[in-house]
C-alpha cells in the first residue's frame, strides 16, 4: 500500500476580498489522473461586491464547477448563459479556445464553490468548444453518508459529465461520522479533499483544504470521516502525457501555449466576446519564456 502524501492548499486571491485555496497543481503534486486544477472558495461572504470574474481565455482543457452553497452565472463566446445553483455542475469543454465570465448574484450571501479543471487528451486538446449542464446527479445515502456522484461511474451509477478521459469525482457528506468503506480501482490513482471537517486514512488524518493523494493500487480505503465532514474524492487514471499549463491554458508545448497567449492579447478571433461582459477583461500575466 502506497504512503499517503498530503498537500496543503495556497491561498489565491481572487479580487474583491474572495480569497480561494488551490490544491492543484502545486510542485509537490501536479495532477490526479486528468484533473489538473483544484480551487477550493468558501464557505464565504461574497460581500458587498459579490464575485466577479472578467472575461478570460482557456485552451486544452475542460473547466468544471460543482456549487455547494449560492448561484453563479456562466456566460461564454458561444452565448452559453446559465445560473447553476447548488446540487449541479458546469462543464464547459474550451478545446482550442472558449472565453467566459463568472459573477455571483446581486444579493449571494454565501459562497461555497469546487472548481477544478480537466486536461484535455492529445487527440481532442483541439476540438471544438462547448458548455454543458448538469443539474441532476447520482444521488444516494448508504453506511451514513451521502454521496453525489459528480463524474465518471460507481458502483453501477453513471454520471452524466461528458468526459475525454476515465475520470472519478463524487462529493461524500458525513453527519454523524460513521466509518465508510469506498471501493477503488487498481488502476486509478485517488486523492481526497476535506471541504468541511476532517477525515482519518490509514490512522493518519487530514483536515479541510489539505489534500490527501492516495496514489495507485488500492481496490478499497477505509475512512473515518468527523461529524459534519465533507469531502470529494477524485480518481482517474494516470495521464499519459505530461502537459504544461501557464495562466488558463493547457498545451503540450511552449510554442503552443505562447500562441494562444499571443492570440488573447491580439484579440484574434480564436477567442470571441462574452455578451454582457461588461469590457472586463482579464490581463494574461507575461510569458515566462523569453524568445517565443
Amino acid at each position: 500500500m502506497n504512503a499517503i502524501e498530503f498537500v496543503g492548499a495556497r491561498i489565491t486571491d481572487l479580487g474583491n476580498g474572495l480569497q480561494v485555496r488551490r490544491l492543484l497543481p502545486t510542485r509537490q503534486r501536479r495532477m490526479v489522473g486528468a484533473w489538473c486544477f483544484l480551487d477550493h472558495a468558501g464557505p464565504l461572504e461574497a460581500g458587498a461586491g459579490g464575485m466577479h470574474v472578467g472575461a478570460h481565455p482557456h485552451t486544452g482543457l475542460q473547466t468544471f464547477t460543482w456549487l455547494i452553497e449560492g448561484e453563479v452565472l456562466h456566460r461564454d463566446s458561444l452565448g452559453s448563459e446559465q445560473l447553476i445553483r447548488p446540487g449541479q455542475v458546469n462543464l464547459m469543454t474550451a478545446g482550442r479556445g472558449i472565453v467566459h465570465t463568472e459573477d455571483s448574484l446581486p444579493g449571494t450571501g454565501r459562497l461555497h464553490l469546487a472548481q477544478l479543471w480537466i486536461a484535455l487528451p492529445a487527440s481532442v486538446a483541439d476540438c471544438a468548444p462547448a458548455f454543458d449542464h448538469y443539474p441532476d446527479l447520482p444521488c444516494w445515502d448508504e453506511s451514513g453518508c451521502s454521496f453525489t456522484l459528480l463524474a465518471g461511474d460507481y458502483c453501477g451509477r453513471s454520471a452524466p459529465a461528458r468526459l475525454y478521459s476515465p475520470l472519478l469525482g463524487m462529493d461524500i457528506c458525513s453527519g454523524a461520522g460513521a466509518p465508510i468503506d469506498i471501493a477503488l480501482r487498481r488502476d486509478f490513482e485517488y486523492a481526497i479533499l476535506p471541504l468541511s471537517g476532517s477525515v482519518t486514512i490509514d490512522g493518519q488524518t487530514c483536515a479541510t483544504d489539505k489534500l490527501a493523494y492516495l496514489g495507485q493500487g488500492r481496490s478499497t480505503v477505509a475512512l473515518h470521516p468527523s461529524a459534519d465532514c465533507r469531502m470529494l474524492l477524485l480518481g482517474g487514471e494516470p495521464f499519459a502525457t505530461p502537459v504544461l499549463m501557464w495562466w488558463n491554458f493547457v498545451g503540450r508545448d511552449k510554442a503552443g501555449i505562447a500562441a494562444a497567449q499571443h492570440a488573447w492579447e491580439s484579440g484574434d478571433a480564436r477567442f470571441g466576446r462574452v455578451n454582457g461582459d461588461a469590457g472586463r477583461r482579464l490581463v494574461a500575466p507575461r510569458l515566462p519564456w523569453s524568445g517565443i
